[in-house]
């Protein structure tokens, strides 16, 4: 099927149709919908190459993957970020080009990538606290959209984020209501610009609680299980234990999880967790009831709008306005969180 047919059958103009599919902003919503659906159910795939020599673009999106044993990205989030952003690809008939490079090459792969015109845009991953690549994006001219912020970036810049402070401060005040004076924070890494703000929201509720800050009860590294067990294990060891503990990923609550047990202790009974969740696809904070209460957010959900809002910030041109997205997460509870023993004697 061609263009022109698939505009015959829409009853809309070839020049629509093709605006439609590449994501002009001058499209409505609506319209790009039934233009999309329209062109899966007809089998219609755009002619990349004339699309390249027509556009002047290299229709091709660039993620640029540092090889660090210390970075946030490795890790099972990642996989379900790219499905979300791949779907809004292959929509618009875009390709993906992942470059996994050394630390040190990085910079480099953004300005070769810029240098080569193999992509129109790139999405930039696991921000830090003084991150040097908005800046460096900007010199080049790339159009980009940062996964998360940069805290002390000052000039504008397009980023999809979840309210990381507002999420670990609701997730620390639920479990201060439930009586818990003794709550353990198991983040991730605080170089990384969403846990840096998970801390703060955790901090912040304490303080707003009358709580201590207790330096024995927080840890940071990398989010695995091995992470949360380790940091339980220790936690439970205190003369005064932690009876809550508040973790930055699923596979951190899953170590926590196990110290509880090994120690005959029971989850949700006599020590609460409450984690966030990515919601991925493939490892499910259990089915029809939630194991772990959560704060919950859907970094599928988060690919495909950081994807669609490079696209279009590609079809609008650098002269459009930059926009920004912030997500806020929904808390749900579980069987992990109940009130503190103590309460409960009493």
């Amino acid at each position: 099927m061609t263009l022109k047919e698939l505009a015959q059958i829409l009853g809309l103009s070839p020049t629509t149709v093709s605006r439609a599919l590449n994501g002009y902003p001058e499209v409505s919503e609506s319209t790009r919908r039934r233009v999309a659906e329209a062109a899966t159910r007809h089998n219609y795939h755009p002619n990349v190459q004339a699309k390249r020599l027509a556009t002047g673009r290299a229709m091709a999106i660039g993620h640029v993957i540092p090889i660090s044993t210390q970075h946030e990205i490795v890790n099972p989030v990642f996989a379900d970020f790219i499905a979300g952003a791949g779907e809004v690809y292959a929509r618009a008939g875009y390709d993906m080009i992942i470059s996994i490079v050394a630390d040190d090459d990085e910079e480099q792969a953004y300005r070769t990538l810029r240098s080569k015109g193999n992509v129109d845009g790139v999405i930039v991953h696991g921000p830090k606290r003084g991150d040097p690549r908005p800046a460096l994006l900007d010199e080049l001219g790339l159009p980009y959209v940062v996964h998360g912020r940069v805290s002390d970036y000052a000039a504008p810049y397009a980023w999809v984020d979840v309210n990381n402070t507002r999420a670990f401060e609701r997730g620390t005040a639920f479990l201060s209501d439930l009586g818990h004076r003794r709550i353990a924070l198991v983040n991730g890494l605080e170089s990384m610009d969403f846990a840096a703000r998970r801390r703060e929201g955790y901090e912040a509720a304490l303080a707003a609680r009358g709580l201590a800050r207790d330096p024995a009860l927080m840890t940071a590294g990398e989010m695995t299980e091995a992470q949360g067990y380790d940091a339980a294990c220790a936690m439970l060891s205190l003369p005064d234990p932690a009876t809550a503990f508040l973790t930055s990923s699923l596979l951190s609550a899953m170590g926590v999880r196990r110290a509880i047990e090994e120690r005959g202790l029971a989850l949700g009974r006599d020590v609460s967790v409450l984690t966030h969740d990515d919601e991925l696809s493939y490892m499910k904070n259990g089915t029809e009831l939630p194991i772990f209460t959560a704060t919950r957010s859907s970094v599928r959900e988060a690919g495909r709008i950081c994807a669609q809002m490079l696209l279009d910030r590609i079809a609008a041109g650098p002269e459009a306005p930059i926009a920004t997205r912030l997500l806020e997460a929904v808390l749900v509870v579980g069987q992990s969180t109940a009130p503190a023993r103590h309460l409960i004697a009493s």
